[in-house]
């Protein structure tokens, strides 16, 4: 698929389905298992130009406790007993106020590990029609629609050695700012899985040290 032609439309949901359905997931490794669980979604939404397929990005409000002002996918800490499809519905309604269900799932990616101590379940969510969109202000900041294409700049990702870790950093080049790893790595998997069809791992990337917190 021509990354000029992502339109928000059914023919774009039964690309990405396909793609998701076909590819192998990560299992947990016996690190993984002492992780706290948590989910993020990944809202496919139209786009600020007109038929443009989007997704949804969010700047968490600067006074939250854990990664307060960082650029993240709506989402957060599962509940107990809570799938992390629930997981990722509920925190999609409580943080931008999109109403979605689980018809609505389209697919996931690989579980992340991250240095603060979570492993995050990605989950791929098509917005229904005339769904809204209204950020939560006691959890974002403000929330904003990335156009596929961006995802697809020359130069995109950049990987980048850190002189704390033996692993390198991933991050994309928005056009909203520079977003790091480990939202950097969902959104880089999600262009090479759904998008693009090809069996891309980012457990490799590390996270920049402002985010093992």
């Amino acid at each position: 698929m021509n990354p000029d032609s992502f339109a928000f439309d059914p023919r774009l949901r039964d690309h990405l389905a396909g793609h998701l359905a076909a590819f192998e997931r990560r299992r947990k490794t016996e690190a993984d298992r002492a992780l706290k669980r948590a989910a993020v979604a990944i809202a496919i939404v139209p786009g600020d130009r007109p038929g443009e397929a989007a997704f949804l990005l969010t700047r968490r409000a600067p006074r939250l406790r854990a990664h307060g002002g960082q650029w993240a996918l709506p989402g957060g800490r599962r509940d107990p007993g809570e799938t992390v499809e629930r997981a990722a519905l509920r925190e999609l309604s409580e943080e931008v106020g999109l109403e979605a269900g689980e018809a609505d799932i389209v697919g996931r990616l690989d579980d992340y590990p991250t240095r603060s101590g979570y492993l995050i379940a990605p989950v791929v969510v098509w917005a229904p029609q005339g769904a809204r969109v209204v950020a939560n202000p006691a959890e974002v900041a403000s929330v904003h629609r990335i156009g596929f294409g961006e995802l697809f700049r020359p130069g995109m990702p950049e990987v980048v050695p850190i002189p704390e870790s033996d692993r390198p950093i991933i991050r994309m080049r928005l056009s909203v700012e520079t977003v790091n790893s480990p939202t950097a790595a969902l959104i880089y998997q999600f262009r090479e899985v759904a998008l693009a069809g090809r069996s891309t791992r980012v457990d490799y990337f590390d996270q920049p040290v402002f985010a093992w917190r």
